[in-house]
C-alpha cells in the first residue's frame, strides 16, 4: 500500500528535491512528475513505489530514525485456527488492539479491536467464542524494509493498524501507531 499521489509534491518540497532531480532518481521524465503532481497522470504501480522510494530514500538522509529502530521486536502472534475469543483474551491480557495472524513463518492477515467489535456485533452471544480467526481476520498488514526512514511510515501506519518489518526475508518486528511516537523523543 502506497501513501497518496497528491503528497508527491508536498513530501518533494518539504525535502527540497526538483521535478527534474527527482524525475532523474526514478527514471521518469520531468513531464511525468508535473503530470502526476498536478493530478493530469496517474503512473503505473511501479512507477508510483519508484517515486515514493526515491523520497523515502532522500527523507532518510535528513532522518536517521529507520523502521528498524522504531519497531516492537516482540511480535505477539497468532494462527488462522486460533479462536476470536483467544484474541479478545491475548488484546485484553497484553492491553494491546491489533495481532497479526501467522500460519508459520508467514503472515496472512490480522485481527483488530475494530475488527472483533463488527464481528461481535454480527454474531450470536454463543457462537462468538468458536468462530477461528481465518474466517474473521484483516488483509495482511503491510510489510517494509528495516531500512526504511521512520518518517515515511507515518502515513502507512494512519491507514493501517500496523506495519510488519522485514529484514533479510524474515519478519523481525511491528510498528503500531504508538511505536511511530518513539521518533518524538
Amino acid at each position: 500500500m502506497l501513501p497518496r499521489l497528491d503528497s508527491i509534491k508536498q513530501a518533494r518540497t518539504k525535502i527540497g528535491v526538483t521535478q527534474k532531480q527527482l524525475a532523474k532518481m526514478t527514471g521518469v521524465s520531468t513531464s511525468m512528475i508535473n503530470q502526476i503532481e498536478s493530478g493530469r497522470s496517474q503512473p503505473s504501480y511501479e512507477t508510483a513505489k519508484r517515486i515514493f522510494d526515491s523520497l523515502a530514500t532522500l527523507e532518510g538522509r535528513a532522518d536517521p530514525n529507520k523502521a528498524g529502530d522504531i519497531c516492537s521486536k516482540e511480535i505477539v502472534k497468532m494462527r488462522p485456527t486460533d479462536s476470536l475469543h483467544d484474541a479478545i483474551h491475548k488484546m485484553r491480557k497484553m492491553s494491546i488492539s491489533q495481532i497479526p495472524i501467522f500460519s508459520g513463518s508467514e503472515p496472512v492477515g490480522i485481527i483488530t479491536e475494530d475488527g472483533v467489535v463488527k464481528h461481535l456485533a454480527d454474531s450470536d452471544e454463543l457462537s462468538w467464542k468458536k468462530i477461528q480467526l481465518a474466517d474473521v481476520m484483516e488483509a495482511t498488514p503491510p510489510i517494509v524494509d528495516y531500512q526504511t526512514p521512520a518518517k515515511a511510515l507515518v502515513p502507512l501506519v494512519r491507514y493501517s493498524k500496523c506495519i510488519l518489518v522485514v529484514k533479510s526475508r524474515k519478519i523481525i518486528g511491528i510498528i503500531t501507531a504508538s511505536d511511530t511516537l518513539k521518533m518524538l523523543e
